[in-house]
């Protein structure tokens, strides 16, 4: 399986797939405050379509959240519908 990787700056951060510069797929936040973080955008590469990298690429969001006690806004069109869809991750969303 793919290895999903995260880079947080403190201003800004993303859970990522890929190497070298070259991001297969990726689901980019920003902060809102010390417990908020907003998903901006999720992109994957067409050849990992249907393989529900977008969704792994939540889970790791939303474990994140759970682990530091934060909460999410899902500004992200993709993000947004899994949250709309999904209430077993309501107790992360702002």
């Amino acid at each position: 399986m793919l290895e999903i990787k995260h880079k947080d700056d403190g201003k800004k951060g993303e859970f990522y797939i890929g190497d070298n510069g070259q991001r297969l797929a990726e689901m980019a936040y920003t902060w809102a405050g010390e417990k908020v973080f907003i998903i901006e955008h999720t992109d994957v590469d067409d050849t990992l379509r249907g393989q529900g990298v977008g969704n792994k690429l939540l889970e790791r969001a939303v474990a994140m959240a759970r682990e530091k006690n934060l909460k999410i806004i899902p500004l992200c069109p993709f993000a947004k519908s899994v949250f709309d869809k999904d209430s077993s991750i309501h107790d992360v969303l702002k």
